[in-house]
């Protein structure tokens, strides 16, 4: 798409100090130890050797910090970022440079004109995670076809809201000239969309990496035709009026002093005031705007504030038309004592209209 798009990429280091190396022979509580006061750790031989010292550093932490109460798991969380990320891999060729090591396309796709740099241990796992997932695709219940998410952008994992969405599209008897996908992540609500008649989809995505993506794995399809990419916050460059709006926020509010927050995950105080207001002055006249939203704030016991009800509540702008609600399956952990939660989890569909 966009050549002088800048990617979202682990960025490559390149070290200027003498790294410990580390390979099969090497001992593994001094390791540690050197690691403990910030010395990098180079991985030789074989890629397994990243792994042991990784599980090593777990088995480590695990005995020196308690993991139990909240704040507690995210103290060790932190400490193991921080250690497991001085572990290094050399990238030689778009490779990494060990034996066993697993093939990773994303290499020479992210880096092509990059050569003899290392990455951390962990950016290495995730890059070879969504290799994994891009190359082999994801098979999502409501689309004809898999979806390919391109490296560092959103995917679904869970599939609820998806198929509430795609059960309120078969139903919908508006016009299907044109809609707007705020935050389009791989397409799958545009997909969706197109799947059922809509005319021409305009996605938006603050993510770069979202919108090269879909670029690249529309092509020249009919699809390109049907779905057009703006870059850029909520609405991006769009000031044209649609039918239909729909958006797939973040469900969890970001706690005040987080920084650097996952914005596919938590939201901060301003999104949904300034969504609100500009969806208004996109928002043609009888058309509907459509928000995928679950109650997962009030079960993780982080706030009982819906963010589309304080909005309805000012009766300024929109009106509820209908809140359709699905009660799903906790994701159970069985490595963890069951706990009662009160309120079951839900996800919803907001389909709002103008006042």
């Amino acid at each position: 798409m966009n050549s002088e798009m800048q990617i979202n990429k682990p960025t490559p280091i390149f070290p200027g100090k003498e790294l410990i190396q580390f390979d099969s022979n090497t001992d593994i509580r001094e390791t540690l130890y050197a690691m403990k006061v910030g010395k990098k750790v180079l991985i030789t031989e074989f890629y397994s050797n990243g792994m042991l010292l990784l599980k090593e550093l777990q088995k480590h932490l695990k005995i020196r910090l308690p993991n139990k109460t909240l704040k507690e798991q995210h103290a060790f969380r932190a400490e193991y970022h921080k250690l497991s990320n001085l572990i290094l891999l050399k990238i030689k060729n778009q490779e990494v440079d060990v034996d066993k090591a697993p093939k990773i396309g994303w290499l020479g796709k992210l880096y092509p004109d990059t050569n003899d740099f290392l990455l951390t241990f962990p950016q290495v796992q995730g890059l070879n995670s969504a290799w994994q997932k891009y190359k082999n695709g994801i098979k999502v219940p409501v689309l004809r076809n898999k979806v390919h998410p391109y490296y560092g952008t959103y995917f679904p994992t869970r599939f609820d809201h998806l198929t509430l969405f795609d059960n309120w599209l078969k139903r919908y008897e508006g016009p299907k000239k044109s809609a707007i996908d705020v935050g389009v992540g791989s397409g799958v609500l545009s997909f969706q969309m197109v799947q059922n008649g809509f005319q021409k989809v305009f996605a938006t995505d603050i993510n770069p990496n979202a919108i090269v993506g879909l670029k690249e794995f529309m092509g020249s399809t009919k699809l390109s035709r049907k779905i057009a990419l703006y870059h850029g916050n909520l609405f991006a460059t769009i000031e044209k009026e649609v039918e239909l709006i729909v958006f797939n926020p973040p469900w969890l509010p970001a706690v005040s002093n987080e920084e650097n927050i996952d914005e596919a995950i938590y939201y901060d105080k301003n999104l949904f005031p300034k969504f609100f207001a500009e969806a208004n002055n996109r928002l043609a006249e009888g058309g509907k705007l459509v928000l995928l939203f679950s109650n997962s704030a009030e079960i993780k016991k982080i706030t009982k504030e819906n963010p589309i009800e304080k909005e309805l509540a000012k009766g300024i702008r929109f009106k509820l038309e209908k809140c359709f609600k699905k009660t799903i399956k906790p994701v159970v952990d069985k490595t963890k004592p069951t706990k009662k939660v009160s309120i079951p989890e839900e996800v919803q569909l907001w389909v709002l209209a103008k006042i």
